[in-house]
């Protein structure tokens, strides 16, 4: 514990819970009212993953292969699913952020490691959340140069408050407005029946080509991000959310994931209608264009998607920023909450503020590289994904840390098998940005296969090693569940340090060089193109 502002009453946006109310046994109309209360981490972290870029990539799929690719994002909700429930258990048992368990459990290297590369990526990524805003903004013909400062202004503004419930209040009327993609959906004239099947039968428009498949890595890649992990574990610590909860935020998480997929399809249904049957079709260059075609066949329609562009462009810059400043706060134990003024947390909110000022001045340089700036924000996603993933499975099985809320065997199984395909994905990526010569379809197809012969390497491995295993101990008796709803992590200063088996050892020291190395070469790239 960072900070005792994270103790005391639930103040959501939409309700209070008292620290004395108990939960257990009350009418289905209480549990309402506490799932409302308890609502808002899981939502505005799903939903502020469509951003800009997000925007961006689903109307690039719209426009270019029609409906073809949503069964991409039908995929990619168990994905999201089973990420943030971990992040769930691991902010309401601990207390501790992310980038805090990090650096205590694994070492400082890895926590530094950790937060200066979430440091850089999310900086970056708020640089393309401003692009977003400028391009939405110059829809209605207003210059960047008053839209980029005033969006700036009014998110520090807005976290500033002093009030963790002024905060999440605003950015649930922020996520109110991206309903808007609902009616803007419907008005597009849908093909139901495609857009049925393409959901469940996997395909691309036109055959799969490295376009094709760099844009379904580019997908993936932006709709699971590093900065949702650190986001949402301290948000729900700032929210004071508790192991009596953890129904609810699971329930929370599972709604914002539906929202963000569902929103991610609207996208992509819009993005098709905007061009079908004209020569923009198969040709996407940015969000404006998509709200220009928009506009040719209804004013309207455009205004929407502008809207729509800028609504998400905001609140994923709050998003990610605060998720930077949280893990500021907690690698250099500073106050980080949103229930504390300025004054009380000054290098928390200036962080903030410094982050959104310094990236909003970027777009705003004549001839900045803001095209640039936008690959290297999806290779560096793609690049560290699945490092953020196995810590967080690694924490996640830490039975000092979590006690009772460990990962049970099959989701380890699920969550093992999901951080492999991350990782193949991260390898192609790197890859075919690194050396554009290669044929992406032909990298892909390698490595799915090294990735298969892998995983039945492991499991093979794995039941020889419980075969020469002695009989296992009887199976410990269930934890009760008010003993579970109970149950924190001890100090972490009171934790024996973690031991990793020489296996363990040697898979860290490989995504280590991994890392190192890709990240040497991502830079080199960039300075060339630079």
């Amino acid at each position: 514990m960072l900070d005792e502002a994270h103790l005391g009453d639930i103040e959501g946006a939409l309700g209070r819970i008292r620290l004395e109310e108990a939960d257990a046994g009350r009418s289905l109309k209480r549990r309402l009212l506490t799932f409302l209360a308890i609502v808002g981490p899981g939502l505005i972290v799903m939903v502020g993953d469509n951003d800009a870029g997000g925007i961006s990539t689903y109307a690039q799929a719209g426009q270019n292969y029609g409906y073809s690719l949503l069964w991409v994002l039908l995929l990619l909700i168990p994905v999201l699913i089973v990420n943030q429930e971990m992040v769930v258990r691991l902010g309401a048992v601990t207390g501790v952020g992310h980038a805090r368990l990090i650096n205590e459990r694994f070492g400082r290297f890895w926590g530094w490691f950790s937060v200066g590369d979430l440091f850089v990526l999310n900086f970056l990524t708020i640089v393309t959340e401003f692009i977003g805003v400028s391009l939405a903004l110059s829809y209605f013909g207003v210059s960047k140069y008053i839209a980029v400062p005033v969006a700036a202004l009014a998110l520090v503004a807005i976290t500033a408050t002093g009030s963790f419930r002024r905060w999440e209040r605003a950015m649930l009327a922020f996520v109110g407005v991206s309903l808007l993609l609902v009616p803007l959906a419907l008005l597009s004239h849908p093909r139901y029946g495609s857009a049925a099947y393409h959901l469940v039968v996997p395909g691309v428009q036109g055959g799969i080509t490295s376009e094709a498949v760099l844009l379904i890595i580019a997908i993936v890649g932006t709709t699971v991000a590093p900065w949702q992990l650190f986001f949402q574990q301290s948000n729900i610590i700032d929210k004071r959310i508790t192991p009596r909860f953890i129904g609810h935020e699971r329930a929370d998480t599972v709604l914002g994931s539906l929202v963000v997929v569902g929103g991610a399809v609207a996208i992509v249904i819009v993005a098709d209608y905007a061009v079908r049957g004209t020569g923009a079709a198969g040709h996407f260059i940015d969000a404006l264009g998509i709200a220009n075609a928009l506009g040719a066949h209804s004013r309207v329609l455009g205004a929407l998607f502008a809207v729509v562009l800028l609504d998400a462009s905001i609140i994923g810059a709050a998003a990610v920023t605060l998720a930077t400043s949280y893990a500021f706060g907690d690698v250099f134990n500073l106050r980080h909450s949103l229930h504390r003024s300025f004054g009380e947390a000054k290098a928390f909110y200036s962080t903030y503020a410094g982050m959104v000022l310094v990236a909003a001045a970027i777009v705003l340089i004549p001839r900045a590289p803001l095209g640039l700036i936008t690959t290297a924000v999806q290779a560096l996603a793609g690049l560290l994904l699945p490092s953020a993933s196995v810590f967080l499975l690694l924490l996640c099985n830490d039975r000092a840390v979590l006690g009772p809320w460990v990962n049970p065997r099959w989701l380890n199984i699920l969550a093992a098998v999901i951080i492999s395909v991350l990782l193949m994905l991260s390898g192609v990526l790197v890859a075919t940005t690194l050396f554009p010569s290669l044929n992406t379809t032909q990298v892909a197809v390698w490595l799915a296969g090294v990735l298969v012969a892998g995983l039945l390497a492991a499991g093979a491995w794995l039941r020889i090693v419980r075969a020469r295993r002695p009989p296992a101990a009887p199976r410990a008796p269930e934890v009760p569940r008010a003993e579970r709803e109970s149950w924190r992590m001890p100090p972490l200063a009171l934790l024996e340090p973690v031991v990793w088996s020489p296996g363990l050892k040697l898979g860290m020291s490989l995504l280590r060089g991994y890392l190192v190395i890709a990240a040497l070469l991502l830079l080199v790239k960039a300075i060339q193109l630079g």
